[in-house]
């Protein structure tokens, strides 16, 4: 079973604001709920090629996974990729300036697990997607209540 889920909100804040620190790495512990540590494997800022290790509990497990960045364009999209990790997954996020105060942001996993995490598949898609939910919640609190 492959794993597709997507996942949208609408931030209160412009678009640079957003994509600048979204695409940050080290704020991911500040957005992502399930997200405990991230650890540079490469040395920033972060370009195409960067790799970034992400640890977070998930189902009860702990993951440990690298992600190599092998798309970047600032304002409106980052692409990052599993270079290591229980399964290949892909993350995407685009942004889209609505005006100069609103921006669309959306938040994509995908990949094919294989292995233990295959198996786990079928519950791995809703409960990414009510993570999901909850991640850019938080994040939409976060940086509204920043510009406050």
């Amino acid at each position: 079973m492959n794993v597709d889920v997507v996942t949208q909100t609408t931030i209160d804040r412009p678009v640079e604001s957003v994509a600048d620190y979204v695409s940050d790495p080290n704020h991911a512990c500040d957005w992502y709920v399930n997200i405990i540590d991230v650890q540079w494997k490469t040395q920033p800022p972060l370009r195409v090629g960067s790799r970034v290790e992400f640890t977070a509990k998930f189902l009860g497990r702990r993951l440990v996974y690298t992600y190599e960045f092998v798309e970047l364009q600032p304002g409106a999209k980052v692409v990052m990729r599993t270079a290591e990790g229980p399964f290949p997954m892909e993350t995407t996020y685009t942004f889209t300036a609505l005006d100069e105060h609103r921006t669309a942001m959306t938040l994509r996993n995908r990949g094919t697990p294989s292995g233990f995490s295959r198996l786990m598949a079928p519950l791995m898609v809703p409960a990414m997607r009510r993570a999901n939910r909850k991640d850019l919640a938080l994040l939409k609190h976060n940086l509204e209540r920043a510009a406050a």
